[in-house]
């Protein structure tokens, strides 16, 4: 009998189960059926190996006699490689005014270019001061022609919409 899990970090195993009998599945995966707990405790000690509730929720309480250890290793290299295959991205944003300049507004392209590269979203905010709120068509222009230079690399998230005194554009890497 080995180590003993802490309540609520994994499945019941050994002297933990307390149901009085249980459906045994014996170590090379043949299904035995319905024995006493103490039975299938004794057949678990004979082979060296942990008796561990794979079904707790279920009357009988279905149980297998395995190598515990090597159970929760399998299941920790799982859950890695799980992890390893999400895609993880951030949402960078480029903050914009109706009357750019082109240079600053070439500047702000070409970072655009870098995090599309990099596999992140970009936000780009379109921020209106002033009097400047009068002029928003020249704001949705703007975005329009960020949407027209990134059509190739990108595809839009969410369009442009004005939210108070800025106007927002999610787009995200093809």
């Amino acid at each position: 009998m080995k180590a003993t899990p802490k309540k609520d970090e994994g499945p019941r195993i050994n002297d933990d189960i307390d149901d009085a009998e249980v459906q045994l599945i014996d170590e090379t995966g043949e299904n035995v059926g319905m024995v006493p707990l103490e039975d299938a405790l004794n057949r678990a000690a004979d082979a060296n190996m942990d008796l561990v509730e794979i079904n707790g929720g279920s009357k009988p309480a279905i149980v297998k006699i395995l190598d515990y250890g090597k159970y929760k290793y399998q299941a920790q290299k799982k859950a890695a490689e799980a992890r390893k295959k999400q895609k993880s991205f951030d949402v960078k944003e480029i903050k914009l005014r109706p009357n750019i300049d082109t240079h600053d507004y070439d500047v702000k392209m070409r970072n655009m270019q870098k995090f599309f590269d990099a596999g992140d979203k970009v936000k780009v905010t379109l921020r209106f001061r002033g009097r400047e709120m009068a002029h928003q068509q020249l704001g949705m222009e703007l975005l329009r022609r960020v949407k027209a230079q990134t059509e190739e690399i990108a595809k839009v998230e969410l369009e442009p919409k004005l939210e108070g005194r800025q106007m927002i554009m999610v787009l995200a890497p093809r």
